[in-house]
């Protein structure tokens, strides 16, 4: 029986979001993870055939860590109950996993994605399709009477997605962390924004 990979997929992604959480996707090259893991250049390039698959490696890996807490957030019974859940993941999610946070500050162009190899655009792309489709659920069964489907799914967004990371990359984007207070301002906003007026 062989020996175990010290230096498996997961401790060089770790050490590759590392690095771009704290000198941005630039950073990140095969020679400086391997510096960052303490592992011979070898075992990156073993693993990554080359810096775009440990790029979208790095992202996806964020990507999908913290769209999965979403789903769970929204797939609750009580609709504003789910989607107020879904804002406050997003800034419990960051304050819990900050590299991971900032590695999903940049965008996917930042981290060359037009470069990922096809399996990787594909994961992408089916991930981002699932979370559309949660948060036109979560719209739906939100929905105002007599309020269309794009208004409503407007005020969905900006409740569980552009206001709670506005507030992440305020606390983040120098370095610093996302407070307690902060997960309680973004249930609120959502739940402000959502729930049924009289």
């Amino acid at each position: 029986m062989g020996r175990p990979a010290r230096f498996d997929s997961g401790v060089l992604v770790a050490a590759a979001t590392a690095l771009a959480a704290r000198a941005g996707p630039g950073a990140v090259t095969m020679a400086a993870v391997a510096r960052e893991a303490g592992a011979p250049s070898g075992s990156v390039y073993h693993r990554f055939p080359g810096r775009p698959a440990l790029l979208a490696a790095v992202r996806l890996d964020a990507l999908a860590d913290f769209q999965e807490g979403l789903h769970e957030a929204l797939a609750a019974e009580d609709p504003l109950e789910a989607a107020v859940g879904a804002a406050r993941h997003v800034l419990s999610w960051s304050r819990g996993s900050p590299d991971r946070a900032r590695v999903l500050l940049y965008s996917d162009a930042d981290f060359e994605a037009p470069r990922w190899p096809a399996a990787e655009r594909g994961r992408r792309d089916r991930g981002n399709a699932r979370l559309g489709a949660a948060l036109a659920g979560a719209a739906e069964r939100l929905r105002a009477p007599g309020e269309g489907d794009g208004p409503a799914l407007e005020r969905v967004r900006t409740a569980v997605a552009d206001l709670p990371l506005a507030l992440v990359r305020r606390y983040l984007a120098d370095g610093g962390t996302v407070p307690v207070r902060a997960e309680e301002a973004a249930a609120d906003a959502a739940y402000r924004l959502l729930a049924p007026r009289p």
